[in-house]
């Protein structure tokens, strides 16, 4: 266990004063909080973390070490961790390793044994704030404001081209959880779609793939044109990183795939990108939904879901022109969570659909995205 000092400053000018967990150094970010009970390692190797800080609320991280199986993408994106408890003793029949020692290995900078209680209520007052977490033996304020007052935070940036594919690839892996798999009813016919990488997670390309779809990964960039002339079934918008209006080369795009009425379906940031295609508006939230308990109602049958969630920005429900229909709706603070084009194959949740560990509620809405495909192709005939 490193005894090294380690400080967390906030922009506000509060500091706490913890362990040093990870590597010894200097890191900057925007610190919020997650209140999952479970997942820390799909936590933090989900790409739409990059640039975040994240508070843990569970005082129990680490207990399970990191296995080899549950790894959400090639690398730790957050930008660090904040803790309570340095776990004493990881156990679990699939552990490779400590979180502790895979903090080392990425080179992440953390700090633990501060008051995360009240670190995540001054968060819930203030909303989510830049911070700076020094450790080592020879903590500098001065060089820690400085590197915070360097920071401009996640408004505007666009961060999705930053942890996206550089290259174009096929994706033919499976879902590994025995439970989800067993609920799957893949297909007869294979779908040949597209998926933007805009910070894509391995579960969401397994369970596509497991639906009979074939899968080309390509990167957030990647041309429009290209992708029409390929003919694909459908579009699919990941997950994602940054501010959404920041991504002027994908609403681009998706206006374009809009027109040609592709079958689209995007979850989280992919579902702010389609919003903005349609001409509707994003705001970032005070806080975010950074947990795994979120309870979401569908609006037609008012059923509710319990839900993963992960965004600092949201669509604003009153800028939807006539031809969205809003579908889904947050019980905690009434934000849209899903809508679907009236006028076209396109629509999106913002939630996390494929989440693993965590609630599969929602899973059925991938069938929706098989659906419109399958649609469009008998339509064809």
């Amino acid at each position: 266990m490193n005894k090294s000092d380690a400080i967390l400053l906030l922009s506000d000018g509060k500091s706490f004063s913890g362990t040093s967990f990870g590597v010894e150094g200097l890191t900057v970010g925007e610190v919020v909080f997650n209140t999952s009970m479970t997942g820390y390692q799909e936590i933090i190797t989900d790409p739409s973390y990059d640039s975040q800080i994240i508070t843990f609320t569970n005082p129990h991280i680490g207990n399970t070490g990191i296995n080899n199986e549950d790894i959400e993408s090639d690398k730790i994106y957050a930008a660090g961790l904040i803790i309570r408890d340095q776990t004493i003793l990881s156990n679990n029949w699939r552990s490779k390793d400590t979180l502790q020692n895979f903090l080392i290995e990425k080179k992440i900078v953390g700090i633990s044994n501060i008051d995360t209680r009240e670190l995540t209520k001054v968060l819930r007052s203030t909303g989510s704030q830049n911070g700076c977490i020094m450790t080592g033996k020879n903590i500098n304020m001065d060089v820690a404001k400085k590197s915070l007052d360097n920071f401009t935070g996640l408004l505007g940036k666009d961060l999705a081209k930053k942890v996206s594919t550089k290259q174009c690839y096929q994706w033919k892996e499976g879902v590994i959880d025995i439970d989800i798999k067993s609920k799957i009813i893949k297909p007869k016919k294979t779908f040949n779609v597209i998926a933007y990488d805009f910070g894509i997670k391995h579960n969401i390309m397994r369970i596509l793939h497991d639906f009979g779809c074939k899968l080309t990964i390509v990167p957030a960039d990647y041309s429009g044109q290209k992708v029409i002339k390929s003919k694909p079934d459908g579009i699919f918008l990941s997950n994602g990183p940054g501010d959404p209006d920041a991504c002027d080369y994908a609403i681009n795009n998706i206006k374009l795939f809009l027109e040609k009425k592709i079958p689209i379906f995007g979850i989280c940031l992919g579902f702010q990108l389609l919003a903005l295609a349609s001409g509707g508006t994003t705001t970032k939230m005070k806080f975010g939904h950074h947990g795994a308990n979120h309870p979401v109602m569908e609006l037609d049958t008012k059923k509710v879901f319990i839900t993963s969630q992960n965004h600092g920005f949201m669509v604003d429900e009153n800028t939807l022109p006539d031809n969205i229909m809003p579908t889904h709706k947050s019980l905690f603070d009434n934000s849209l969570q899903g809508f679907t084009r009236k006028d076209v194959p396109a629509f999106g949740f913002q939630g996390h659909p494929e989440a693993s560990p965590g609630p599969q509620d929602i899973n059925k809405i991938f069938l929706q995205f098989i659906s419109m495909m399958k649609k469009r192709s008998n339509a064809k005939k």
